[in-house]
């Protein structure tokens, strides 16, 4: 048993807390994995608010590289010493969905069977099943994905969330091709990573939305070949404009609000495809035509984790960051301590920040 301090949220809406808690050695299947850095992502923050459940205490972080400390038993595809990602998806490979061959869908992804707990035994909730605000953290074998060395931590880990989600919503979900348009609303680190897979997979035209110029500013880093700000011009007509009268090919929502997945909606040119990456909260609704539905034909479509596979596409992404093809060192806005969350969130809320990083 290994005693470390880790982030946690015991209570809806109060401050996170650092606390002693208690990881287990690995069992079969599991896997021990020495953080090194962990990006402080928004789904923490829906965690902290209750906005995911009331499974209380939460241990919070899930954007996480690090290196393998120890294996359990039956455990082949990384050893002690491997540098890896954490991922939240680890395909059973026995699930429906894997055996009709959809793997990036799966509907039983696997999970560590230990739980850590707190030092009197309260079991945690780690966030999206890895809890990674910590030294150390225990996952399922299949959560830990092996990725060049070489690659810095700070940026790497990111792969783990965030930034696959919205590389994934533009070239997995949206299947953004050579010569499309693309629109992004929202330009915080999801939606920016949207835009740079856009621009990966050959995007003529890459529009970033938001009501912020600052958030505007950094998507052109990223590949914005246009801007809208929301607030000052109205978006629907902007893109129309910049796309000839048309419309854009894919329009990725990458906010999670009805009002900007309405904007994309109409936003799109005929047979286009509509792509919510954002997390909407439980009790939003959106109201469509059902003739402009039927209308307007192509796709609205929702992505889940960038409808990526950990292990085909993390070493990828993690190759064309050091080919310098991928500028994941852009979304890093700052290095802080694991006794700095709370305050990240806050920086976070007020648009300050694409990532704080958690360096251990």
């Amino acid at each position: 048993m290994n005693k470390v301090q880790a982030v946690l949220s015991k209570g809806k809406g109060t401050p996170v807390s650092l606390e002693t808690i208690l990881v287990p050695d690995p069992g079969p299947g599991e896997v021990l994995v020495k953080v090194q850095a962990c990006g402080v992502c928004h789904t923490d923050l829906h965690y902290r608010e209750g906005a995911i459940g009331d499974d209380f205490p939460y241990f919070l972080g899930h954007e996480a590289a690090g290196v393998v400390e120890k294996i359990g038993d039956d455990v082949d595809n990384v050893a002690p010493g491997d540098f890896v990602i954490v991922a939240w998806r680890a395909p059973c490979a026995t699930c429906r969905s894997c055996l009709r061959g959809r793997p990036w869908y799966c509907f039983d992804s696997r999970n560590a069977a230990q739980p850590m707990t707190l030092e009197d035994g309260t079991p945690l909730s780690p966030a999206l099943g890895i809890g990674a605000f910590a030294e150390l953290t225990l996952v399922a074998a299949g959560q830990a994905v092996k990725v060049d060395p070489k690659a810095d931590a700070k940026a790497a880990g990111l792969i783990g969330c965030g930034i696959m989600a919205g590389l994934g919503a533009a070239i997995n979900t949206g299947g953004v091709s050579r010569g499309d348009s693309v629109a992004v609303f929202g330009c915080g680190g999801v939606g920016d990573a949207a835009i740079a897979g856009a621009k990966l997979a050959g995007a003529h035209t890459v529009i970033a939305v938001d009501i912020d110029d600052r958030k505007l500013e950094w998507a052109k880093g990223f590949g914005a070949t246009h801007t809208v700000n929301s607030r000052e011009v109205d978006a629907v007509e902007a893109i129309q404009g910049i796309t000839g009268g048309n419309g854009a090919d894919v329009c990725i929502e990458a906010v999670g609000l009805p009002q900007t997945y309405e904007q994309a909606f109409f936003a799109r040119d005929l047979a286009g495809t509509v792509v919510l990456v954002g997390v909407p909260s439980p009790e939003m609704k959106i109201e469509l035509p059902m003739i402009e539905v039927f209308g307007r034909g192509g796709q609205l479509k929702s992505s889940w984790y960038g409808d990526c596979l950990p292990t085909r596409d993390f070493p990828m992404y993690i190759d064309l960051y050091m080919q310098g093809r991928l500028d994941l060192d852009g979304f890093v806005s700052e290095s802080i301590g694991i006794g700095d969350v709370e305050e990240a969130f806050h920086k976070m809320e007020r648009g300050e920040v694409l990532r704080s990083v958690v360096v251990m």
